[in-house]
């Protein structure tokens, strides 16, 4: 069965840490760009980070720079978003999306396999 399955959220405190764990099965990641997106309630989509498939060159928005960090380990078949300093403003559904032979800006517009979500809240 080909899907994209992510992990590693949950319920934090402001200035916590997650890793988030976007695992493919069925296909290679090794051969795709990964984007990771996050929708809170009541705003749009937004791509946070991404990973090129050629080059593992990196993408992140303004407000996570410095605190999120995009990976992947081939042999895990595994993308991970490791996520530190985290904010209440970080709480979202989060979700990953694998596009073949993508770069880390065409994910962000285009994707051939998506994970169903995962959620991220940080509160005190």
């Amino acid at each position: 069965q080909v899907q994209l399955v992510e992990s590693g959220g949950g319920l934090v405190q402001p200035g916590d840490s997650l890793r988030l764990s976007c695992t493919a099965s069925g296909f290679t990641l090794t051969n795709y760009a990964v984007g990771w997106f996050r929708q809170a309630p009541g705003k749009e989509r937004e791509g946070v980070s991404a990973i090129s498939y050629a080059d593992d060159n990196t993408y992140y928005i303004d407000a996570v720079k410095g605190r999120f960090t995009i990976s992947r380990d081939n042999a895990q078949n595994t993308v991970y978003l490791q996520m530190n300093s985290l904010k209440p403003e970080d709480t979202a559904v989060y979700y990953c999306a694998a596009l073949q032979y993508g770069t880390r800006f065409s994910v962000l517009f285009d994707h051939t396999y998506r994970g169903q979500g995962i959620q991220v809240t940080v509160s005190s």
